[in-house]
């Protein structure tokens, strides 16, 4: 049968075919077996399993899970020529598995791993495949350090590289040691060495290695930050960072028995910190082009998986919830949650857990009140500017804004548009990537409302505002304000916060009803808050919020609120809506005190 006399559906199944290398399925089809129950059975036998979970290369390869071929990250590698790489991207966008994927390709052991990669991308380079199986490898990961205090923190780090001497005690059994040396290489095998020791076992065990093998290893570290982010948290920071830099620097930097190294982790942490003296690292972050589509999933790898294990998904939900990011000019889509959404089917947050967002929850909750404005604006769909830095010095997060900022892009809870270069710096427009993230602020947004007044309280009073129930509103935004105080400091320097953290929470609660807008043009002026009703029937609301000037009472500021209301026509936007029903209600502070007074 010749393809021209093919029906539209036996030519999409051939499409299908040809994603699954089914040469089995070619015949079937060209010879006319063409009914779609057969068809459909014939799908779900090519199905591989998912790598849920699973970022050990080989056992992805040889337990014949799907893989999504990143191979072309090695030649990338080898045509750097780089000495040492920092590869930051976000946490669960494949960084162990294609660390385990270089180490299975450039190790040199007993049994060959050649096999892995035979029907790889890179097996089509044989300049590349001339490197395979070529080199001793020094491969540590401290993905798993998250523990609350130093102590545990440098026991994890002790264990992980004692265990790393241990895979490679073959040394011991050579005459490569020169005295004292091999005495030592014992006690850092068994943990009874001194810190100092730790601090340089990265330089003295790739020194050993290529004593015996004749041949420069490779040093292959994954996250390396998890100890840094534990350390800030649990006020271990200096401590974490100490050791780090001197084991880092050790092994990296000017060392003649190096062939390259590799880190990866989720941030480059300030030099100044650890990277101090280290001029021959290259960091390849998201705003840079090298590996931009090695981490993570393009476009075309995304329709192919979901086409195969959801058929019938409509692509267009899949990028709400999970594309959106920018690495270089390269479009991104989180990959642990396409994975997860090709078995579960269902649109909702797999990238958002609570322990991993820690940090996240911990700044945002502690932000100023200009931050929290902005994270209004991101939350309405506005992009905000900033000065791009990616060295990230954790002690800065709570009294320096664009490290924030800079903290959220680069750790995947924002994403960038419109890099530019304007005079001697960066900058670049943020916004919240997809649905995922979205859901992740939400969250945030009302846990500081169900900690601190009750989410009860909070949702009741809420109700009674849209229902056009002032009267209960304003008693209960009463007993709110005076929960609240010490959390959105209302009597102190900031009492923006508070009413920024309220819209916050509008947004949060009440985005499935209303469309919530801040600080927007209407009229002849910029309202601070109006709440649009999806439903025409139901009511407007314009909110003005003031700090009471000097010389006036609450009520005269309250009164001064309304008339602004009026003069400056904010009810325009509402109008234009065809909203008929419309509050407009002035909200004033003075220090600790509160007037909520109806126009």
């Amino acid at each position: 049968m010749r393809i021209a006399h093919l029906s539209h559906q036996a030519f999409l199944w051939i499409v299908q075919a040809v994603v699954l290398d089914d040469l089995l399925w070619y015949y079937i089809l060209l010879t006319g077996l063409q009914d779609k129950s057969k068809m459909n059975e014939r799908i779900t036998m090519n199905k591989k399993k998912l790598p849920i979970g699973i970022s050990d290369f080989k056992k992805l390869i040889e337990g014949d899970y799907y893989y999504i071929d990143k191979s072309l990250l090695i030649k990338e590698l080898l045509d750097s020529g780089t000495a040492a790489t920092l590869i930051p991207r976000p946490r669960r966008f494949g960084k162990t598995l294609n660390l385990s994927m270089i180490r299975y390709f450039f190790e040199k052991t007993e049994e060959s791993n050649v096999h892995l990669f035979k029907d790889l991308a890179i097996a089509k380079y044989s300049q590349c495949m001339e490197h395979q199986g070529r080199y001793p490898v020094i491969f540590l990961t401290f993905k798993d350090v998250k523990v609350d205090t130093w102590e545990k923190c440098w026991n994890a780090i002790k264990k992980n590289i004692s265990a790393e001497f241990k895979r490679h005690d073959y040394l011991l059994l050579g005459n490569i040691f020169k005295s004292n040396e091999k005495h030592l290489f014992q006690k850092i095998c068994d943990g009874s060495a001194q810190l100092i020791d730790y601090s340089f076992a990265l330089l003295n065990l790739s020194e050993y290695l290529a004593r015996f093998y004749k041949q420069s290893p490779i040093i292959l570290i994954d996250e390396y930050d998890a100890p840094i982010h534990a350390g800030y948290l649990n006020n271990y920071y200096k401590d974490v960072i100490e050791f780090l830099r001197n084991f880092l620097s050790g092994g990296l930097k000017d060392n003649s028995n190096l062939a390259f190294g590799m880190l990866t982790g989720i941030l480059r942490v300030s030099k100044e910190n650890i990277f101090s003296g280290l001029n021959n690292l290259e960091i390849c972050s998201l705003i840079h082009d090298s590996y931009a589509d090695k981490f993570g999933l393009i476009e075309a790898e995304v329709k192919t998986i979901v086409s195969m294990y959801q058929p019938n998904t409509n692509i267009d939900d899949v990028r709400a919830w999970y594309d959106g990011y920018n690495i270089g000019k390269v479009k991104i889509y989180n990959p642990w949650s396409i994975i997860n959404f090709a078995k579960m089917g269902r649109t909702i947050p797999y990238w958002i857990n609570t322990s991993d967002n820690a940090i996240v929850k911990s700044i945002i909750s502690g932000s100023s009140a200009r931050d929290k404005e902005r994270i209004e604006s991101l939350m309405n769909g506005i992009k905000i500017t900033i000065n791009i830095n990616e060295n990230i010095v954790f002690q800065e997060l709570s009294n320096r804004p664009e490290t924030l900022w800079n903290f959220l892009l680069f750790t995947g809870y924002l994403t960038f548009e419109n890099l530019r270069q304007e005079d001697l710096f960066e900058y670049a427009d943020l916004c919240i990537p997809n649905n995922e993230v979205k859901s992740l602020y939400k969250s945030i947004i009302l846990d500081w409302f169900s900690t601190t007044i009750g989410m009860d309280l909070y949702q009741l009073m809420l109700m009674q505002l849209t229902s056009g129930n002032t009267d209960d509103f304003k008693e209960n935004f009463y007993n709110i304000v005076e929960q609240s105080l010490s959390t959105f400091d209302v009597g102190g320097k900031e009492p923006e916060k508070f009413y920024h953290a309220l819209v916050l929470g509008m947004l949060a609660s009440l985005n499935v009803t209303h469309a919530i807008k801040s600080n927007r043009e209407s009229g002849f002026g910029r309202y601070d808050v109006m709440l649009i009703p999806h439903d025409k029937n139901k009511l407007g609301i314009i909110i003005e919020f003031k700090k009471v000037k000097k010389g006036e009472t609450l009520k005269s500021s309250a009164q001064n609120a309304l008339k602004q209301i009026e003069d400056k026509k904010y009810a325009t936007e509402l109008e234009a809506f065809g909203i008929k029903q419309i509050v407009k209600l002035a909200i004033v502070f003075k220090g600790k005190a509160v007037l909520v007074l109806e126009g």
